[in-house]
């Protein structure tokens, strides 16, 4: 079924291609389309709509984009598979979603593999590091433009006050749909339960679920502040948003055209830091005071006690050791 889907959307893109592009035949003139799954109010598709002009400005015309948000093209699963194939140009898509292509992607769903935020971005800001990732995909038909920040990652629940990993037990935990969630949450003493994001209001609101984790402002933008009572600071992990490219694409393209495309990058990723900044205030505000969800900070130490063994068997990964020491390097006895 999935590849009668791509077959039905990568026809109805290139339909559309050909009703854009009048001028195919030169060569240099891009129509890029690129697609999300989040809404239009959220603070990455402002980010995409800076690229968008920062491109379109920058190429005097000859560079379009086009973004489709909310899902319209698929899932993040079937949308990275458009974009190996080219049907997609780009796209956004979290970095738990591309670890099912390379495995290097998982090593953000290590708990505590950051003491803070400043870390993880200090990381991903270095090119030496962050390059490893980008370039690791050059096979498989994509590669990394940039990472949009998404905050840390916490615990929120329905009804439970969560103080160590001793009330983790019978927790049923909403995980992205990846290995390495699932393990994270189980590593915790939880009990993870695979869903798409968008399933996590009902789950939490009829029981299916006891407990989600993400980042502060999904408590707003998707409502989960009516429906969990507290959010708990484990701040386990930080999952970054990757925007990704067809590599065949940024190959045929000029030096000048290419080099505004990863400028542009750089800028949308500078421009989401303010956006974000601005987003994660207002939603712990609302969700606060408007929505009543109680914040509550917790000893962190059993946690990270308990997220040890994932360390251990990262590093004797033979694929993820190079990355764990790339990010973990003299902190590795921190955490």
């Amino acid at each position: 079924m999935m590849r009668y889907y791509i077959v039905f959307v990568s026809v109805f893109i290139l339909f559309l291609g050909a009703c854009t592009d009048s001028t195919a035949g030169d060569a240099d003139r891009h129509d890029i389309t690129l697609a999300h799954n989040h809404a239009t109010d959220h603070p990455v598709h402002a980010s995409l709509e800076h690229f968008k002009e920062e491109v379109e400005t920058n190429s005097d015309g000859d560079m379009q984009v086009t973004i489709y948000a909310n899902e319209q093209l698929g899932s993040e699963r079937e949308v990275i598979e458009l974009t190996q194939t080219g049907a997609v140009d780009a796209t956004k898509v979290s970095a738990a979603a591309l670890e099912s292509f390379r495995p290097e992607y998982s090593i953000f769903n290590l708990p505590y593999l950051f003491e803070s935020e400043d870390e993880f971005k200090e990381k991903m800001n270095d090119p030496e590091i962050a390059n490893v990732l980008y370039q690791s995909s050059e096979d498989i038909g994509f590669v990394g433009l940039t990472y949009f920040d998404a905050g840390m990652r916490s615990l929120y629940t329905a009804d439970r006050v969560v103080e160590s990993t001793d009330d983790m037990a019978g927790l049923k935990v909403r995980v992205q749909p990846s290995a390495a969630s699932v393990n994270m949450i189980e590593a915790l003493g939880g009990t993870a339960t695979p869903m798409g994001y968008g399933e996590v209001y009902t789950a939490l609101q009829s029981g299916i679920i006891d407990a989600a984790e993400n980042n502060l402002t999904s408590l707003v933008s998707s409502r989960h502040g009516e429906v969990a009572d507290y959010w708990i600071y484990t701040e386990h992990t930080v999952v970054p948003d990757m925007f990704i490219m067809n590599k065949a694409l940024l190959d045929e393209m000029s030096d000048e055209h290419r080099e505004i495309i990863y400028d542009a990058s750089d800028s949308a990723n500078e421009f989401h830091e303010v956006v974000w900044a601005e987003a994660t205030r207002e939603a712990e505000d609302v969700a606060q005071n408007e929505m009543g969800v109680e914040f509550r900070e917790v000893d962190k130490s059993s946690f990270i006690e308990a997220s040890q063994p994932l360390h251990e068997e990262m590093k004797q990964d033979e694929t993820m050791a190079p990355i764990y020491e790339m990010f973990r390097g003299e902190d590795d006895e921190a955490n």
